[in-house]
């Protein structure tokens, strides 16, 4: 591994723990609890879900941004991602179509994958050591 790739893997792990805070953030503080699980039960899903999305999210990105199994939580997160795609797929590509598009989403996901796949990143507080590819 490069001398310079656990600092990029460390500025990935630390905008996307930062992205999954902003979303719990938005889900607590703007739309409210309550409000975001009227949201999920308009989409056909169980209302009771978006607290666990919620709590998901909020531990997540705490726990990414203290680099605590970072990989294996990135994993874990990443089908919240592919669900908020598949709900906004209706409203188009862009950001900012009404409703939000579906490609923010997906490039988190696939961000989250990025780090499952290539590591913990520097300073990270546990490293993984299991639900790895190789040795990094």
């Amino acid at each position: 591994m490069a001398s310079s790739t656990p600092l990029g893997l460390l500025l990935l792990r630390l905008s996307l723990g930062l992205m999954y805070l902003a979303h719990a953030g938005l889900k607590l503080f703007v739309f409210t609890l309550p409000g975001t699980a009227q949201f999920f039960a308009g989409q056909g899903l169980p209302g009771a879900l978006a607290y666990a999305v919620f709590a998901a999210e909020a531990v997540g990105g705490a726990l990414l941004l203290l680099g605590v199994y970072p990989r294996q939580v990135a994993l874990a997160l990443a089908p919240i991602l592919l669900g908020a795609a598949w709900v906004h797929a209706p409203n188009g590509w862009v950001f900012n179509a009404p409703g939000g598009g579906w490609e923010y989403p997906v490039f988190l996901a696939v961000a989250s994958a990025a780090l499952w796949l290539s590591g913990d990143g520097a300073f990270a507080l546990r490293r993984s050591t299991w639900l790895t590819w190789g040795t990094r």
